[in-house]
């Protein structure tokens, strides 16, 4: 049996999950998703990364930067690795695709801030 709390809501339940003959056993979710996000955790777990990249401005050293689509969790560490790899040299919006698909995930990692804007209100 696995113990964990459930994140999709600010519920934060207390979930047991046990693997049955046919299927899996869970306890403790107020509600689907919780049943939902058990079983995913079980078979297939997957988190939204937030971070940031290097810039070369002197101003603005960090970007910050997240995933638009959560990944395997078990990729945080190799996609962490491609990220630090980054070193950004221009300008880019809030939305802008810094690193396409990362990894063959599905996911990419996108600017959460517009630089322009920052830089304007200095």
């Amino acid at each position: 049996m696995e113990e964990f709390t459930c994140i999709i809501c600010p519920n934060g339940c207390k979930i047991k999950v046990e693997k049955i003959e046919d299927g899996f056993k869970v306890e403790g979710n107020i509600c689907k998703r919780g049943y939902e996000f058990a079983i995913n955790e079980m078979t297939n777990p997957k988190r939204s990364l937030c971070t940031t990249v290097k810039t070369s401005y002197k101003d603005f050293p960090r970007l910050p930067v997240k995933t638009d689509r959560e990944i395997p969790k078990d990729m945080i560490f190799k996609v962490m690795e491609e990220i630090n790899k980054i070193n950004l040299t221009h300008m880019v919006k809030s939305n802008d695709i810094i690193i396409e698909n990362v990894l063959g995930t599905g996911a990419n990692i996108v600017s959460t801030c517009d630089m322009e804007l920052i830089f304007k209100e200095e």
